[in-house]
């Protein structure tokens, strides 16, 4: 029977809101009557309370609850380079301990005892003290032996070059005791070596190759590079240099800005030598700003696979402008730009900021899109595929297709292509040679032998008296086909005249390297280099100014 009463009626209008309280009341109440949590289970459930820093969250977590105990710090160093890694093969992290180590050559210098060594049957062998570093104020010369450091016998135990370094180098004004053992005597000598501040350079050679072209040679762009140059071009322009060849081959590059000073050596004022751009990154153009020492005589660059970034800058603005040559084999392929960032404990982020673009505007960054590994074993696959060895082989990409002014074609994505190609040298003939000095037999023998003949050597007045006047004899070069004998190399019935003249060249080159320095070496090495008899021929021709005009590319 239905109830008809007005306050059952109200009553009934109001159930459901009634009943969802309660439901509500007795969820609440059930909430705070559960029993506690666990310390186990309050912690897996607080690793996603920060939403913002997800990777924070996880290495508090594996740091507090992993099975076996971790370390915070390598944790975290593996988390960032896996991190970049994903990023592009240039972005980089650098550990606090490693970041001195890894900017000291950038910067020119580092703190030391001033050395050149090589590491001989596990022994640290004197090459040159550097000039008016403290080895040499100290009386340490070419060819003595450090058999132990701070009492500590480093001679014959195997240890690594980078322990052996870390030794040797500390914080300027610090002592460092060494014992030496120098031939003809049979007592070690005693050193006590103040470390200071020793410049590294980088320019390894500037000479004359004869009476109107000059050599230079850098092997990086570091804050004292363009000043190095500037110097030693001077100074062959007072010995009547009026013609250069610049050898970067091997550079891996450096410094943006010593690249763009070098350039604006090469190139008429406002000429635009290079741009950057990137997503967050706005556009940044370099112009040629002064009178350079170089502008108009004519040049040629040497280039080869590894030939990098700062290389490539310079190589792009002169061959962009049609300012002079490329001669060698397709350079590199970074056109990435790192910007550093020094993170709070010592640490720092070297982070891929922009690309940077030649003056047709061209980016000649190769792709990396297949990982770090691919992206540096290309010279394999460039070797591999024929490149090397000959042009026809590299595709090129229409539309990465670029004219400089005088109509020359150049190509974008992989690389500064040279004008004139220079093949890698290889096939049977080269065997023997091969077989030799990648096991180092052809460097040991002449260190062997300029060391037990090191008084005679110096009697050539100069490097130039050297390499004009020495030889490898018929009875050195036995003497070296024995020690190869010796170290379990077998000699074939018949060496090629290829491999001979190599390893005579090279043992010649090592020889007065060890004795006389870089000026008895390179100009040795360059009486069989192609690239370079080239660059001397292109120089000395009549029709260099017309080759600036003609197309050389596909």
């Amino acid at each position: 029977m239905e109830n008809n009463q007005p306050g059952y009626s109200r009553f009934k209008l109001y159930l459901p809101v009634i009943m969802a309280l309660v439901l509500i009341a007795g969820f609440l109440l059930g909430l705070y009557m559960r029993p506690k949590q666990s310390q186990t289970e309050r912690k897996f459930f607080s690793i996603g309370f920060d939403r913002n820093n997800q990777l924070n969250n996880i290495l508090n977590f594996i740091q507090e609850a992993y099975v076996d105990s971790v370390d915070r710090q390598t944790l975290t160093e593996d988390a960032i380079h896996s991190l970049l890694k994903n990023l592009d093969p240039h972005s980089a992290f650098i550990p606090a301990r490693d970041f001195k180590e890894m900017n000291d050559p950038l910067m020119g210098s580092f703190e030391g005892i001033g050395i050149e060594f090589n590491m001989i049957s596990d022994t640290v062998v004197v090459i040159n003290p550097i000039s008016g570093g403290p080895s040499e104020k100290a009386g340490i010369m070419p060819g003595d032996r450090i058999v132990a450091v701070e009492e500590e016998v480093i001679a014959g135990v195997n240890m690594s070059t980078n322990d052996i370094v870390k030794r040797l180098k500390g914080e300027k004004g610090t002592t460092v005791r060494v014992e030496v053992m120098r031939s003809g005597l049979s007592e070690t000598l005693p050193f006590a070596l103040v470390r200071d501040q020793i410049p590294q350079y980088s320019l390894d050679v500037a000479y004359m190759v004869d009476e109107e072209v000059g050599y230079i040679r850098l092997n990086k762009f570091s804050a004292t590079t363009h000043q190095e140059f500037v110097l030693a071009m001077e100074r062959l322009k007072r010995e009547g240099m009026q013609k250069m060849i610049l050898d970067l081959r091997g550079n891996g590059g450096g410094f943006l800005e010593a690249a763009i000073n070098l350039s604006d050596e090469f190139l008429d004022a406002q000429k635009l030598i290079v741009y950057t751009d990137g997503r967050s990154r706005p556009r940044q153009v370099a112009h040629a700003r002064r009178n350079g020492g170089f502008e108009t005589q004519p040049l040629v660059i040497l280039l080869d696979e590894w030939s990098a970034s700062a290389s490539e800058i310079v190589a792009g603005a002169v061959q962009d402008n049609d300012r002079g040559l490329i001669i060698g084999r397709r350079s590199f392929g970074k056109g990435l730009v790192q910007e550093q960032v020094q993170l709070g404990d010592g640490s720092a982020l070297r982070l891929t900021v922009a690309r940077y673009y030649t003056p047709t505007g061209r980016s000649i960054q190769k792709p990396y899109t297949d990982g770090e590994e691919e992206y540096y074993n290309e010279f394999m696959n460039r070797l591999l595929e024929g490149e090397l060895e000959n042009p026809d082989s590299i595709k090129f990409n229409d539309s990465l297709k670029y004219e400089t002014p005088a109509g020359r074609v150049v190509y974008g994505g992989g690389g500064i292509m040279p004008d004139i190609f220079i093949p890698i040298e290889s096939g049977e003939e080269f065997v023997f040679y091969n077989q030799v000095a990648n096991r180092g037999l052809v460097y040991r023998f002449a260190f062997n032998y300029a060391d037990r003949n090191r008084n005679a050597l110096h009697e050539h007045e100069s490097p130039a008296a050297f390499v004009r006047d020495f030889s490898i004899t018929p009875s050195i070069y036995r003497e070296f086909l024995d020690f190869v004998r010796s170290e379990g190399v077998s000699i074939p019935g018949q060496i090629s005249t290829e491999s001979q003249d190599l390893i005579r060249r090279n043992l010649k080159s090592y020889i007065g390297r060890n004795i006389l320095g870089a000026e008895a070496f390179f100009p040795v090495l360059h009486e069989d280099d192609k690239a370079f008899q080239k660059a001397v021929e292109v120089l000395n021709s009549q029709e260099y100014q017309s080759m600036l005009q003609t197309p050389s590319l596909p």
